[in-house]
Parts: C-alpha cells; structure tokens; sequence
C-alpha cells in the first residue's frame, strides 16, 4: 500500500536561490512517516505516554533533481520490510510525477527509559 502525502514548499523551506535546503527533504519525508503511522491507526502520543517513542536508526538517501519554492509535491511511502522490531520504508519525494529525492529509513520503537528497542505496537504489526 502506497501513502502519498502532500507538500508545499514554502520559502522558509528554501535557500538563498529558492532551491529546497537538503535537509529539508528529511523533515518532509518525516511528516509523511508520521502521517502514514496515524493512518495505519497508531496514537503516537498514547505510545510516548505509556513511554514509547520512534526512533530512526538508519537513513540512506539519494538527491536526484531540486525542488524550488511554491513546488506541489508528493511523498510517497511504502512499507519494505518490517519485523518484530523494525520497520524500514521506501520514501519518494515528487514533483508532478517525476522523482526529486528518494530515501530508504530504518526506525524502530524505543522504551524512553531504558533506550532499548521494543516490539512495534500490536496494532501496527497487525495492519501491516
């Protein structure tokens, strides 16, 4: 199942030349993780509360073309593999079709207070 989530960019999201700063990227392809994770049913807050939070572990990405100022683009996210533990997603940044920026990021549950990994909620297994 492919999200797709939508982005605008904004001038704050630019550099000096209207160009998408590089990290910025990351930020969007967070907002689309967190979204896809509210569609699948996951309360994030209920998770931190009971002291579980997200943390990305491995990100690999590859800048293809820029994106610019008023851009409308799309984040694409789809599932690669998960496990017990471990859920790693293929994310792809485009503009009218054509892709800008595509990544592959790891991120597992972490118990808060004792900085181990724990088991993804149930809930996000079972939709998976």
């Amino acid at each position: 199942m492919t999200h797709r989530f939508p982005i605008t960019v904004y001038y704050e999201d630019t550099d000096m030349g209207g160009v998408v700063y590089h990290a910025n990227f990351l930020r969007f392809i967070e907002r689309a993780r967190s979204d896809y994770v509210r569609a699948l049913g996951v309360d994030q807050n209920a998770m931190r509360d009971t002291g579980i939070v997200w943390v990305v572990t491995r990100i690999e990405a590859d800048y293809l073309s820029p994106a610019r100022f008023e851009d409308e683009l799309t984040v694409e996210t789809n599932v690669e593999k998960s496990t017990s533990a471990r859920l790693t997603m293929a994310q792809v940044v485009r503009r009218d079709g054509r892709e800008l920026f595509r990544a592959v990021v790891t991120a597992v549950c972490m118990d808060m207070h004792s900085g181990k990994p724990v088991r993804l909620p149930a809930e996000l297994r079972a939709s998976l």
